[in-house]
């Protein structure tokens, strides 16, 4: 009766380990005729001795034991990197390891969430894509205490903190929470990272607030600043906002505009900032940027109004007197 392959390997390891360190045998490749790629996962904070049973198993090794043994006689698996690898069956062990410590194959599909996106933006585009199931992604980005966050998240939900930009996702292995900790990351590094000293008096949460407001109020980066000063300066005084977008965030469709105009006369609606003082309980949306650095960086200025005419030209006013003649003189009520 011929010995198992796992028996033979065994013995080998256990009678014949620095030989076969010395020489190489049994490293080579479990089949040199076939080279038909296989995609393999390195898994975040995996280290290379415990893929072993995972390459076994894809037939990748002819046993995990000799992983191993690799492993510890050559020294190797500390440049181990976390993603998707191309491996096959005709690579040596060596050639195995050495791939793993290369470059992951690339995400190979762009997913753009675009500025001032709210997290059922996100969602819904997310599902239009198959890329998830509706309502996947805003469950788990109403769970901030899923994540390890350098920052604080104050309340139930991500929205604000999920950084817009294009991701590159792949559709075969897509994951949700990959997705938001890449736009935490993201947040991180373009954002906090670089803020996180001259907040002054300002909470972060307050800073996301008002930035997405700027967001949605101001489509000029370069008049994003100005605008940012007078909705610091009414919140400072103690003034009603006025900003008629947070009375958009909670309707299905953004630009549902009689929805929104009920919205506009409801008191008990906590985002209607025309008849509720502060800041809204939330973001509303996703800001850019530009738009966060404007809420941090804001220009002071003699301003306490301003209104957008038919091509979104934004009008300042130093009083109620100058708003009226600018709501009169360019049509909007």
């Amino acid at each position: 009766m011929r010995p198992s392959v796992s028996l033979v390997v065994l013995l080998l390891v256990v009678l014949a380990g620095p030989l076969l360190a010395s020489c190489g045998f049994f490293y080579g490749p479990v089949d040199s005729a076939d080279s038909a790629a296989l995609r393999f996962t390195v898994p975040r904070g995996a280290v290379a001795v415990s893929l072993g049973s995972a390459l076994e198993q894809a037939g990748l090794v002819r046993d995990e034991r000799l992983w191993k043994l690799y492993l510890k006689t050559s020294g190797k698996g500390a440049c181990l990197k976390a993603g998707d690898f191309w491996l096959r069956r005709d690579m040596s062990l060596p050639t195995i390891m050495e791939t793993l410590c290369g470059a992951p194959i690339p995400d190979d599909l762009p997913f753009t969430v675009v500025e001032g996106w709210r997290i059922a933006d996100i969602d819904a585009a997310l599902s239009d894509a198959q890329l998830a199931a509706p309502g996947e992604y805003s469950r788990l980005a109403s769970q901030p205490a899923v994540f390890h966050l350098p920052f604080p998240v104050p309340g139930s939900t991500l929205e604000g903190f999920l950084f817009p930009d294009t991701y590159m996702v792949s559709p075969g292995h897509f994951q949700v929470k990959t997705l938001l900790e890449k736009q935490l990351a993201n947040f991180t590094q373009k954002f906090w990272e670089v803020n996180k000293g001259i907040l002054g008096r300002r909470s972060l949460h307050d800073v996301v607030v008002v930035a997405s407001l700027v967001e949605r109020e101001e489509p000029d980066p370069s008049k994003r600043p100005l605008v940012a000063g007078i909705i610091w300066k009414r919140l400072d005084k103690g003034w009603n906002l006025g900003v008629d977008a947070t009375s958009r965030y909670t309707l299905a469709d953004w630009n549902d505009r009689a929805s929104f105009l009920r919205k506009l006369k409801d008191p008990a609606d906590p985002y209607n900032t025309r008849l509720r003082r502060g800041l809204p309980p939330t973001a509303i949306g996703n800001p850019s940027l530009s738009a966060l650095t404007a809420a941090v960086q804001p220009t002071a200025s003699e301003y306490w109004y301003y209104l957008h005419d038919r091509n979104k030209q934004v009008h300042f006013a130093r009083n109620g007197r100058e708003h009226e003649a600018n709501r009169r003189r360019y049509q909007v009520w």
